[in-house]
Protein backbone atom coordinates (compact mmCIF):
# COMPACT_ATOMS: atom_id res chain seq x y z
CA UNK A 1 0.00 0.00 0.00
CA UNK A 2 1.37 3.52 -0.77
CA UNK A 3 0.32 7.10 -1.81
CA UNK A 4 -0.60 7.31 -5.17
CA UNK A 5 0.06 11.26 -5.85
CA UNK A 6 0.83 14.45 -4.41
CA UNK A 7 3.56 15.68 -2.49
CA UNK A 8 3.83 12.07 -0.66
CA UNK A 9 4.04 10.09 -4.05
CA UNK A 10 5.08 6.89 -4.03
CA UNK A 11 5.53 6.96 -0.09
CA UNK A 12 4.83 3.03 1.61
CA UNK A 13 2.56 2.94 4.57
CA UNK A 14 2.83 0.63 7.07
CA UNK A 15 0.16 -2.30 7.69
CA UNK A 16 -0.90 -3.86 10.77
CA UNK A 17 -0.41 -7.76 11.01
CA UNK A 18 -3.41 -9.92 10.76
CA UNK A 19 -6.67 -9.78 9.67
CA UNK A 20 -7.95 -6.55 11.91
CA UNK A 21 -7.81 -4.52 9.79
CA UNK A 22 -8.34 -4.48 6.11
CA UNK A 23 -6.52 -1.12 4.06
CA UNK A 24 -8.63 0.10 1.24
CA UNK A 25 -7.13 -1.58 -2.06
CA UNK A 26 -4.87 1.10 -4.31
CA UNK A 27 -6.99 0.05 -7.57
CA UNK A 28 -10.02 1.27 -5.01
CA UNK A 29 -8.00 4.26 -3.23
CA UNK A 30 -7.17 5.75 -6.87
CA UNK A 31 -10.73 5.39 -8.31
CA UNK A 32 -11.94 7.26 -5.14
CA UNK A 33 -9.44 9.96 -6.07
CA UNK A 34 -10.44 9.90 -9.10
CA UNK A 35 -13.97 10.77 -8.70
CA UNK A 36 -13.21 13.36 -6.03
CA UNK A 37 -11.03 15.11 -8.34
CA UNK A 38 -9.75 18.84 -7.46
CA UNK A 39 -12.35 18.87 -4.29
CA UNK A 40 -9.93 17.53 -2.13
CA UNK A 41 -7.36 20.45 -2.52
CA UNK A 42 -7.81 22.73 0.70
CA UNK A 43 -10.69 20.58 2.53
CA UNK A 44 -10.78 19.83 6.22
CA UNK A 45 -10.63 15.82 6.19
CA UNK A 46 -12.08 13.87 8.65
CA UNK A 47 -10.73 9.81 8.54
CA UNK A 48 -13.10 7.60 11.06
CA UNK A 49 -12.35 3.95 11.65
CA UNK A 50 -8.85 5.27 9.51
CA UNK A 51 -7.01 1.35 10.09
CA UNK A 52 -3.58 2.68 8.54
CA UNK A 53 -4.95 6.27 7.96
CA UNK A 54 -4.52 5.43 4.15
CA UNK A 55 -7.22 7.76 2.96
CA UNK A 56 -6.66 10.28 5.03
CA UNK A 57 -3.23 10.42 4.12
CA UNK A 58 -3.61 9.94 0.49
CA UNK A 59 -6.03 13.09 0.82
CA UNK A 60 -3.19 15.12 2.77
CA UNK A 61 -0.51 14.11 0.04
CA UNK A 62 -3.12 15.69 -2.64
CA UNK A 63 -3.72 19.27 -0.89
CA UNK A 64 -6.19 18.76 1.70
CA UNK A 65 -5.59 21.41 4.36
CA UNK A 66 -6.35 19.47 8.25
CA UNK A 67 -7.37 15.76 8.96
CA UNK A 68 -8.65 14.18 12.32
CA UNK A 69 -8.23 10.30 11.96
CA UNK A 70 -10.05 8.43 14.78
CA UNK A 71 -9.49 4.25 15.11
CA UNK A 72 -9.53 2.55 18.62
CA UNK A 73 -6.79 0.63 17.76
CA UNK A 74 -4.28 2.26 15.11
CA UNK A 75 -3.51 5.51 15.98
CA UNK A 76 0.47 4.68 16.78
CA UNK A 77 0.47 3.11 13.30
CA UNK A 78 -1.14 6.10 11.58
CA UNK A 79 1.25 8.63 13.55
CA UNK A 80 3.90 6.94 12.08
CA UNK A 81 2.47 6.66 8.64
CA UNK A 82 2.27 10.26 8.79
CA UNK A 83 5.75 10.37 9.94
CA UNK A 84 7.18 8.40 7.46
CA UNK A 85 4.86 10.67 4.68
CA UNK A 86 5.91 14.08 6.00
CA UNK A 87 2.80 15.13 6.92
CA UNK A 88 2.52 14.77 10.37
CA UNK A 89 1.91 18.51 11.00
CA UNK A 90 -1.49 18.35 9.14
CA UNK A 91 -2.76 14.98 10.99
CA UNK A 92 -4.55 15.41 14.30
CA UNK A 93 -4.88 11.80 15.50
CA UNK A 94 -7.10 10.62 18.04
CA UNK A 95 -7.36 6.97 19.88
CA UNK A 96 -10.40 6.11 20.98
CA UNK A 97 -14.19 5.02 20.04
CA UNK A 98 -15.23 6.66 16.96
CA UNK A 99 -19.14 7.40 17.95
CA UNK A 100 -17.40 9.09 21.14
CA UNK A 101 -14.49 10.90 19.09
CA UNK A 102 -17.52 12.14 16.38
CA UNK A 103 -19.48 13.37 19.66
CA UNK A 104 -16.50 15.18 21.14
CA UNK A 105 -15.25 17.28 17.30
CA UNK A 106 -19.08 17.82 17.20
CA UNK A 107 -19.06 19.38 20.82
CA UNK A 108 -16.08 21.32 20.12
CA UNK A 109 -17.60 22.86 16.58
CA UNK A 110 -15.54 21.17 14.21
CA UNK A 111 -16.40 20.65 10.96
CA UNK A 112 -15.46 18.74 7.99
CA UNK A 113 -15.63 19.19 3.74
CA UNK A 114 -14.55 15.37 3.23
CA UNK A 115 -15.32 12.18 5.77
CA UNK A 116 -14.02 8.74 4.91
CA UNK A 117 -15.19 5.87 6.95
CA UNK A 118 -14.40 2.60 6.41
CA UNK A 119 -15.24 0.20 9.57
CA UNK A 120 -15.18 -2.99 9.79
CA UNK A 121 -17.81 -5.15 7.45
CA UNK A 122 -21.06 -6.46 8.18
CA UNK A 123 -21.19 -5.08 11.95
CA UNK A 124 -23.48 -2.15 11.49
CA UNK A 125 -20.92 0.65 11.52
CA UNK A 126 -21.10 2.54 8.19
CA UNK A 127 -25.06 2.77 8.90
CA UNK A 128 -24.63 4.15 12.27
CA UNK A 129 -21.89 6.81 11.35
CA UNK A 130 -23.86 8.11 8.61
CA UNK A 131 -26.87 8.53 10.79
CA UNK A 132 -24.73 10.17 13.04
CA UNK A 133 -23.03 11.72 10.56
CA UNK A 134 -26.30 13.40 8.49
CA UNK A 135 -27.74 14.54 11.97
CA UNK A 136 -24.56 16.23 13.60
CA UNK A 137 -23.07 19.28 12.97
CA UNK A 138 -19.78 17.83 11.84
CA UNK A 139 -20.54 18.61 8.08
CA UNK A 140 -19.95 21.69 5.45
CA UNK A 141 -23.05 22.94 3.36
CA UNK A 142 -21.19 21.19 0.95
CA UNK A 143 -19.56 18.32 2.45
CA UNK A 144 -19.10 14.68 0.85
CA UNK A 145 -18.81 11.75 2.87
CA UNK A 146 -16.88 7.97 1.15
CA UNK A 147 -18.62 5.32 2.88
CA UNK A 148 -16.79 1.52 1.89
CA UNK A 149 -18.51 -1.30 2.79
CA UNK A 150 -19.29 -5.10 1.69
CA UNK A 151 -21.19 -5.44 -1.28
CA UNK A 152 -24.44 -6.90 -0.01
CA UNK A 153 -24.47 -3.72 2.57
CA UNK A 154 -27.05 -1.50 1.12
CA UNK A 155 -29.65 -0.76 3.54
CA UNK A 156 -29.03 2.91 3.80
CA UNK A 157 -30.24 4.22 7.01
CA UNK A 158 -33.15 7.50 6.46
CA UNK A 159 -30.99 10.59 5.54
CA UNK A 160 -32.26 14.19 6.39
CA UNK A 161 -29.14 16.03 4.93
CA UNK A 162 -27.33 14.08 2.50
CA UNK A 163 -28.21 12.59 -0.87
CA UNK A 164 -26.47 9.41 -2.29
CA UNK A 165 -24.63 10.54 -5.15
CA UNK A 166 -22.46 7.35 -6.01
CA UNK A 167 -22.85 3.52 -5.40
CA UNK A 168 -20.45 1.29 -7.01
CA UNK A 169 -19.05 -2.20 -6.67
CA UNK A 170 -15.12 -2.91 -6.62
CA UNK A 171 -14.79 -6.98 -6.98
CA UNK A 172 -16.82 -9.58 -5.06
CA UNK A 173 -16.38 -7.74 -1.76
CA UNK A 174 -15.86 -4.18 -1.36
CA UNK A 175 -18.75 -1.21 -2.43
CA UNK A 176 -18.32 2.60 -2.34
CA UNK A 177 -20.87 4.94 -1.82
CA UNK A 178 -20.62 8.72 -2.04
CA UNK A 179 -22.79 11.03 -0.24
CA UNK A 180 -23.26 14.45 -0.73
CA UNK A 181 -24.95 17.35 1.51
CA UNK A 182 -26.78 19.99 -0.64
CA UNK A 183 -26.26 17.32 -3.75
CA UNK A 184 -30.02 17.58 -4.79
CA UNK A 185 -30.41 21.30 -4.82
CA UNK A 186 -27.44 21.48 -7.03
CA UNK A 187 -28.02 19.20 -9.83
CA UNK A 188 -29.41 21.77 -12.67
Amino acid sequence: MRIITGSARGAKLKTPKGMDTRPTADRVKESLFNILGGRVAGCQVLDIFAGTGNLGLEALSRGAAAAVFIDRATADLIKENAAHTHLSAQADVRRGDVFAGLSRLAADGKQFDLVFCDPPYHKGLWERALAFLDASPLLTARAIVVIEHGVDENDIPPLQSLSLRRNQAYGRTTQLSIFQKGFEEAQP
